[in-house]
């Protein structure tokens, strides 16, 4: 799985966790809450344990792709979706967790928004090879401004001016952060721009297929590990397929990189965190506030474009470091906003 990242959107129309796209009913019903913070060890940690899966699994496949210059993302993606779904498989098995059983209607009915996340992944993947990670950051800003859109003309969904005046700015930096890119790379925009368009659509379309899935599993619910599983499990033979298509199949068999352990180790750790990612944010969400987990979300790019900039030294530039700064700010305004708006309907 992706990084894509992974990013955590927390608005009313349910935006995802974009580099993995994991989401459930609890975790609808905690970001709609607006319970009081109560601050303890358990919140502490789990909120610590968030923003390092989520940073490192961006930075992870940045340093696969990037560092080691392996030209397979989709390969890379199927090998994180597999230890995903061996992990979630025998968690059910030893009766850890619970999942629903996959069955020829649930897959029919989730097989829809499966290609989107599928493609979501594989643009994430693409995009991350030739941008670096503080750009892509603020690139996946896009993302909520074709979501609110999208929300307004599918739903009649209406913002409030915070919301918009926060779209605005993440609208400039984006702009001015391609035009001040010392790295601009033509092919990576465009596969991110594909990205936050497919994201957009995968969390506009999840609702409505999530209430159809409900339909036709035993329980009537569809939690969040079962989506892990549905997910990671669907995007597997979509996968192989994509990878004949892209002709990834020749690259596999010259590259020595196959032949190196510690590649192998690196690649099984961003599968690993990818993982995490959904185990550590719904931990985070029980733990905490859906203020707090919307919050600590915009404000965990922030280390992350630092750390990004500094690990692969990325050449920039004054112009170029206050645009991404502008729509850092503007995801952490962004997401009060929204709050705001949530606290007011």
């Amino acid at each position: 799985m992706s990084c894509p990242h992974f990013a955590m959107k927390t608005n009313g129309n349910k935006h995802l966790d974009v580099e993995r796209g994991k989401f459930d009913i609890e975790r609808e019903r905690l970001i709609s809450s607006n319970r009081p913070v109560q601050i303890n060890n358990q919140a502490l940690l789990s909120g610590l344990s968030y923003c390092l899966s989520s940073c490192s699994m961006i930075l992870v496949n940045k340093y696969v792709l990037s560092s080691y210059d392996f030209n397979a993302g989709i390969s890379l993606m199927i090998y994180q979706n597999f230890i995903s779904v061996f992990i979630v498989s025998m968690l059910s098995t030893l009766g850890v967790i619970s999942t629903e059983a996959l069955t020829w209607k649930l897959i029919k009915a989730w097989l829809p928004v499966n290609v989107i996340f599928v493609g979501m992944l594989i643009t994430s993947m693409f995009s991350l090879r030739y941008i670096n990670v503080a750009m892509v950051t603020v690139l996946k800003n896009v993302t909520n401004v074709i979501t609110a859109v999208g929300e307004m003309y599918l739903f009649s969904k209406h913002h409030d001016n915070r919301v918009w005046i926060a779209l605005f700015l993440m609208i400039i930096s984006a702009i001015s952060g391609g035009f001040t890119d010392l790295s601009f790379h033509a092919v990576g925009y465009t596969w991110q721009i594909i990205n936050c368009f497919l994201t957009a659509s995968y969390s506009l379309t999840l609702r409505r297929v999530m209430d159809t899935a409900k339909l036709v599993t035993k329980s009537g619910n569809l939690n969040e590990f079962s989506m892990v599983l549905l997910n990671n499990t669907l995007s597997l033979p979509l996968g192989l397929l994509l990878i004949y298509v892209f002709n990834e199949v020749d690259y596999l068999t010259t590259t020595p990189l196959l032949r190196q352990p510690t590649f192998w180790l690196v690649m099984t750790l961003s599968g690993l965190l990818g993982l995490a990612i959904s185990f550590t944010s719904m931990w985070f969400l029980h733990q905490t506030s859906a203020t707090t987990y919307s919050l600590v979300g915009s404000l965990n790019k922030i280390p992350l474009s630092v750390a990004g900039i500094l690990l692969f030294n990325v050449p920039t530039s004054l112009e170029n470091s206050a645009s991404m700064l502008i729509g850092l700010v503007a995801g952490v305004f962004f997401a009060r906003a929204k709050v705001h708006e949530r606290s007011q309907s």
